[in-house]
């Protein structure tokens, strides 16, 4: 034993003689220790100065900080490879951190945006190695890289982020009620369904409400209620009302069986109903619309009803969570990757504006003559509109088997063709949409309505190459936003069949009923099939779920912009009668009225 310490003490000795040009004084060994997670280098000679020796502490202390901010950071890592499943090799996990350090400000979203990359990445095994990693990184750095070269002008910009959706080309997607889940239909619409493509439009507006209304907590049975007086809103179906006494909560379809008699109906039976005394909540009860009712059945066999109101709305981003990934709205799914960068995107297009006009007569010369100060007016703006949105009628006359003037109508369209080619900046810089109106020519009157026809449009198009031609509904994705335009005289209609009186308890405002009615339901156009005809395959077409963000009804009547929940829904008004449009900023949702 003293053998070996005099050993020790020997070569401690011999260390010393060496000198200090080779290795650090004992106090700066202590304080330069190398991290495990941050190697940091020591000096290669003596510090010959108290300046220099102050500094060097200053850097070390730097390093250990930065040594912790790197500990905390590869803990993350392996906490997020752990819950995908994932076990990661030193080499890969020191690939992941020099990746990760490029984002100081966004540490996590890097992390998860390099996992999700390599959930696609055809793995031979789940431990995570650096060529793997390395592979995955270039992927990502390409990407990045070819974003930066492409042009960044704001023109290049507003046409990537603007995506138009025909409405003949939304998925569709049905309600399972045993599984509880949606799928996807799987083959062919034809435009002319057989007999049950009717009653199954009816069956999947019912189905779309229930799902919802089965989540919302007011109708959720709770699993233990020990107080025997507490009430509960649970539905009870209307097969069951046979000799039950009390009151009940029913949800069914307004639907008129038998001439002047009224019934609630749905997937189990139907019950004459009586609205004499029935308190209702704001909207327009027509025929067709889906309700939630509180009543009590009478010995006459009729449902007396209590309270009456909508199915409940239910939050755009809960609605989302529970879809799993379907693309109800059309357009494609996002990866998470995508929706954060059009997300940043979006919040920098402060300057992306849409014209909104309907009711555009192109064979009244003062209505053209408005049209073009219109144009001439942001043609000298300093940041031209995005997009122009022109919704029908395109003619002052219904275009019906009784017109004859198709020709005359085409060359109209070519003379707005002329008059947009003469606004340069506008023809190259912005983008045109138009959507048929119900008037304007088509196969039938029946929704949703097909684009023009090219007939219509052709000279049109000689002069502006990029204008798009859309069905009615239209939506359009903007970034990450959802919109849907509906041109249809549709106020005017749900006030005409209504079944009550609409409440005037919390707004007399028809726009406002208008907007509660659509958005409750969950459809554009809820009014009877013989008031409004629909393509039977193709009503999910007018679906409103998920809630989009913004909803433009093109309507006859006044200009009104009403935010009902969080969705934003206006009326550009009639650009004919009243000489009004809408300016709307997508970025903020705000709604600038116009008007000549």
């Amino acid at each position: 034993m003293a053998t070996d310490l005099n050993r020790e003490a020997e070569g401690e000795e011999d260390m010393k003689k060496k000198g200090s040009e080779d290795f650090p004084a004992k106090s700066s060994r202590k304080s330069a220790k190398p991290s495990s997670l941050c190697p940091i280098p020591f000096p290669g000679q003596r510090v010959k100065s108290v300046r220099k020796n102050k500094t060097v502490k200053r850097e070390r202390k730097e390093e250990n900080r930065g040594g912790k901010m790197s500990g905390q950071t590869r803990k993350m890592i392996q906490k997020k490879l752990k819950i995908r499943g994932y076990s990661l090799k030193m080499d890969g996990l020191e690939e992941i951190l020099s990746f990760v350090d490029r984002f100081q400000d966004a540490q996590d979203e890097a992390i998860d945006l390099l996992l999700d990359q390599l959930d696609h990445e055809s793995l031979k095994s789940s431990i995570i190695d650096k060529e793997a990693v390395h592979r995955v990184i270039s992927l990502l750095l390409e990407a990045e890289a070819a974003e930066e070269e492409c042009p960044t002008s704001s023109t290049s910009l507003s046409h990537s982020s603007i995506r138009v959706v025909d409405a003949f080309l939304v998925p569709k997607f049905r309600y399972d009620p045993i599984k509880k889940h949606f799928f996807q239909h799987a083959g062919s619409l034809p435009i002319h369904g057989d007999a049950s493509a009717k009653s199954t439009l009816y069956r999947d507006r019912f189905l779309l409400l229930f799902q919802r209304v089965s989540r919302d907590q007011h109708f959720i049975k709770p699993a233990f209620d020990t107080d025997e007086t507490s009430q509960n809103c649970q539905l009870s179906p209307i097969q069951s009302l046979v000799g039950q006494r009390g009151k009940r909560w029913v949800m069914g379809v307004i639907s008129q069986l038998e001439d002047g008699h009224f019934y609630l109906e749905d997937l189990t039976a139907a019950v004459e109903i009586d609205f004499s005394k029935a308190k209702i909540t704001t909207g327009f009860f027509t025929e067709n619309t889906i309700v939630v009712a509180e009543g009590e059945m009478l010995s006459e066999g009729i449902f007396q009803v209590i309270t009456c109101g909508f199915p409940p709305l239910e939050d755009r981003d809960k609605s989302l969570k529970i879809l799993a990934g379907h693309d109800f709205f059309g357009g494609g799914t996002l990866t998470k990757e995508e929706t954060l960068r059009l997300a940043d995107l979006e919040k920098r297009a402060v300057n992306d504006m849409f014209v909104i006009l309907s009711d555009i007569w192109l064979d009244n010369e003062e209505v053209m003559e408005k049209l073009e100060t219109v144009l001439n007016g942001f043609e000298s703006v300093e940041i031209v509109p995005s997009l122009f949105v022109f919704m029908g009628n395109f003619c002052s006359h219904p275009c019906n088997l009784s017109f004859h003037s198709f020709s005359s109508l085409r060359l109209q369209f070519g003379k707005l063709g002329q008059m947009i080619e003469a606004h340069p900046r506008l023809k190259e810089q912005s983008r045109f949409l138009f959507i048929p109106g119900p008037d304007d020519a088509g196969p039938s009157t029946a929704l949703p309505r097909c684009a023009l026809p090219k007939y219509l449009t052709e000279e049109l198009q000689k002069h502006v190459p990029n204008a798009i031609f859309s069905t009615n509904p239209c939506r359009i994705k903007f970034y990450t936003q959802e919109i849907v335009f509906f041109r249809q005289d549709l106020l005017y209609r749900m006030r005409r069949s209504c079944l009550i009186p609409p409440s005037t308890e919390e707004t007399d405002d028809p726009f406002e009923h208008l907007v509660a009615t659509i958005t409750h339901q969950s459809h554009l156009c809820p009014l009877p099939l013989f008031v409004q005809p629909i393509i039977w395959n193709y009503d999910h077409c007018l679906h409103l779920y998920p809630t989009p963000h913004t909803i433009i009804l093109g309507d006859r009547s006044e200009q009104k912009a009403f935010k009902y929940t969080g969705i934003t829904c206006f009326n550009p008004g009639s650009f004919s009668d009243d000489s009004t449009f809408v300016a709307y900023r997508p970025c903020t949702q705000e709604v600038e009225f116009s008007a000549l």
